[in-house]
């Protein structure tokens, strides 16, 4: 756990919007040296600016986080400039729906290398680098911080590859928790499973490539944007809250974070268990909230207009 973030180093990928913007933000009022790596250049600007302005010491980057060449760079250039990192940030994430056998190759592609890949690089590469530091001084303490999601641990319909990625981050995440315990005290772990926050990740196709470009959505693509939009701007939680819990899991050395913890939204991870314990097939994962399913069920089976 880090009690003192004063001159530490972090390392923040999707810097330039959402959670990975607010953890910025306390990162800079914290006196940290601060990572910023974004693949929207405008956004990463403006990130860069408001942080070195507000006194933190910056290096931005855009950089493709599913790419393995462009995060080797990057860890190569945090290590000749800061150091091993304190914190680490798998945060970038982009997000596709849509019944799960229409998804094409690029779509797989697009999603499985931002949301998962980029989290696989940012551990290969850093953890290695932290256990180092780690190795030559006994009061050095780091922490590694993946962004899931619900949708990693609850499978909603209509959103299958981006179940999928999550659920893979969820795993990955608690191995990484079980493998630093056998070699070390010193550098810990958290899983960030957000709700339905304000983030903009449900305009991520604007950052999507062209080599990946997406063909004409489908109607259950249609539909599940505009339900997914809808809940996540109507969200009562803020981004800022949600990094706020992100830095307070640090210094407690907490694992589990979720930007909701009310009971309507556990309760759909409880339900989830108890089906697979007691081996009864899977029901509704918005069983907390079932007019969500509801409502969805309803425009996929009406007649096309």
């Amino acid at each position: 756990m880090i009690q003192d973030f004063k001159g530490k180093t972090a390392v923040l990928t999707g810097a330039g919007s959402g959670f990975g913007l607010e953890c910025a933000r306390i990162g800079a009022a914290r006196g940290m040296n601060l990572v910023l790596v974004d693949v929207q250049q405008d956004a990463l600007e403006r990130a860069a600016a408001e942080m070195t302005a507000a006194g933190a010491q910056v290096l931005a980057r855009r950089v493709d986080v599913s790419s393995a060449e462009q995060m080797q760079a990057l860890a190569t250039e945090v290590k000749a400039h800061f150091g091993a990192p304190h914190f680490v940030f798998n945060n970038a994430g982009v997000g596709a729906g849509g019944l799960v056998w229409e998804n094409t190759v690029a779509d797989w592609n697009w999603v499985l290398g931002v949301d998962l890949w980029g989290v696989i690089h940012g551990v290969r590469l850093f953890v290695p680098m932290m256990l180092e530091a780690a190795a030559q001084d006994p009061a050095w303490r780091g922490h590694i911080t993946n962004t899931a999601s619900m949708a990693g641990l609850v499978a909603p319909p209509n959103m299958g590859i981006y179940n999928t990625a999550k659920a893979a981050v969820v795993n990955l995440t608690e191995t990484l928790y079980h493998d630093l315990n056998l070699v070390t005290d010193q550098i810990g772990a958290s899983l960030l499973c957000p709700y339905f926050v304000p983030t903009g990740i449900t305009h991520s196709q604007r950052n999507r490539p062209d080599s990946q470009a997406a063909a004409t959505l489908t109607r259950s693509q249609q539909i599940g944007q505009a339900m997914t939009e809808k809940a996540v701007t109507s969200g009562k939680v803020s981004a800022e809250q949600v990094a706020q819990k992100v830095f307070a899991a640090i210094s407690a050395n907490q694992f589990y974070v979720f930007s909701h913890e009310s009971p309507r939204a556990l309760g759909n991870i409880s339900s989830r268990m108890q089906n697979m314990v007691e081996m009864r097939n899977p029901v509704d994962p918005f069983i907390e909230a079932p007019e969500v399913g509801a409502r969805l069920r309803a425009a996929l089976r009406a007649p096309a207009s």
